[in-house]
């Protein structure tokens, strides 16, 4: 209880079953597993697992002795997120967010220069959906620290013993000797890290006594007012009469109902996030298609023009005539009777392809639009050629009609 650090563990760890999400106890300060196993049976009765944390009340006075505590917690906690994403609810009790909570939410928010692997602990800040404070948060300084060790509900005993008391006492004492300035720092610290943990947007549940001494029900109050002003979904919960972290046990019914409906909102939180982020997954996908929509376009339009390209050629290679056979129906009717092998066709010039520039130019040399004024007669040679006069006894030279095309 007067030591440094503090323990934690799985009060519930299950993974083949639906489970809705992780409840991080950070239990009151000399608490042990039995004191917080109805809490555990709560949480897995409304199927949440828990893991539990037990701090030592020095980590009051030292801070890097809770922060070191905190790591460990959120070190676990990463690895069961990696495995399984889920929302995430601290749950505090008493002097528990002084011992150890304050600094898990300084460093999951970047406040903390011990801070390692940033990256890792941001995915706890994103999984984190709900708060609830039981017989908290406290307003700690030495006496009250005094009060809380010897408080029979602490101890469980209805009066403390004078060997404890003289002990606890005198380690208050020289506590405020040694720390008292920087304890008010600290304090102020501790207060504005839980104010600032409205940021995140997870709605709060209070559990609170008006009699309750260790925990002033004006301070819880008072704290939960300023949070709604700051944009919080807080409900607060005050009983008349009721022990200190003993609300559950005297108002069983009322107790898990508010639970009950904290981590239902919890739930829900989380999954408006999902979706959140799987709306903007796909709206940025949207932007990306809409940037390459028009390079498909293109894609498509040459696509087509290429094919309609090959059909065209296609057609040339079967219907490549000579000069003289493309409008002169008439003429060529005249001399069919006398030579009917007149019509000459012409094979494509070897490795030319007929897609290319080259085939182009040929088309447009070689199968001219305007043929009237051409003189068709019947050649004497041998082979029975149709052919102009000028070129009666040259055969066809593609090449020689690109040049003269170009003159």
């Amino acid at each position: 209880m007067w030591g440094f650090g503090g323990r934690y563990y799985w009060g519930r760890k299950e993974r083949g079953k639906k489970i809705d999400g992780v409840v991080v106890i950070f239990a009151w300060m000399s608490s042990e597993e039995r004191h917080v196993k109805n809490y555990v049976d709560l949480y897995s009765s409304l199927g949440w697992n828990s893991l539990v944390c037990h701090s030592q009340f020095l980590n009051l006075f030292f801070p890097g002795k809770a922060t070191l505590l905190a790591l460990d917690i959120l070190n676990e906690l990463v690895q069961e997120l990696k495995v399984q994403p889920q929302p995430v609810v601290f749950s505090s009790f008493s002097g528990g967010p002084k011992a150890c909570m304050y600094k898990a939410l300084q460093i999951i928010n970047g406040r903390c220069n011990e801070q390692q692997n940033m990256d890792e602990y941001q995915l706890v800040r994103e999984c984190i959906a709900g708060y609830i404070y039981d017989s908290s948060p406290i307003d700690f300084t030495s006496e009250l620290g005094t009060q809380f060790v010897l408080h029979p509900s602490v101890l469980r005993l209805s009066k403390p013993p004078r060997l404890a008391l003289w002990f606890a006492n005198s380690i208050a004492s020289g506590l405020d000797a040694l720390f008292l300035s920087r304890f008010e720092s600290q304090r102020a610290e501790y207060w504005q890290t839980l104010y600032s943990s409205v940021s995140m947007g997870a709605p709060y549940l209070f559990l609170c006594s008006k009699d309750d001494d260790l925990a002033p029900c004006q301070i819880i109050c008072n704290f939960a007012m300023r949070l709604q002003e700051l944009g919080g979904d807080v409900t607060l919960v005050k009983w008349n009469s009721s022990q200190h972290v003993g609300h559950y046990r005297q108002h069983h019914d009322d107790y898990q109902a508010a639970v009950a409906e904290l981590l239902r909102k919890a739930s829900a939180l989380y999954s408006q996030r999902i979706q959140q982020h799987v709306g903007k997954k796909i709206g940025l996908q949207r932007e990306q298609n809409k940037i390459f929509e028009p390079l498909g376009h293109l894609r498509k339009e040459a696509a087509s023009s290429n094919d309609s390209f090959r059909k065209f050629s296609s057609e040339l290679e079967d219907h490549f005539f000579a000069p003289s056979s493309v409008e002169c129906d008439k003429d060529r009717a005249s001399v069919q009777g006398e030579h009917k092998e007149g019509l000459m066709h012409v094979p494509s010039p070897p490795n030319i392809n007929a897609h290319g520039v080259l085939g182009q130019i040929l088309f447009d040399v070689c199968v001219p639009k305007n043929v009237e004024g051409w003189d068709m007669m019947p050649s004497s040679s041998s082979s029975g050629f149709l052919l102009p006069p000028t070129r009666r006894h040259v055969h066809f030279n593609p090449i020689k009609c690109i040049r003269r095309s170009r003159l």
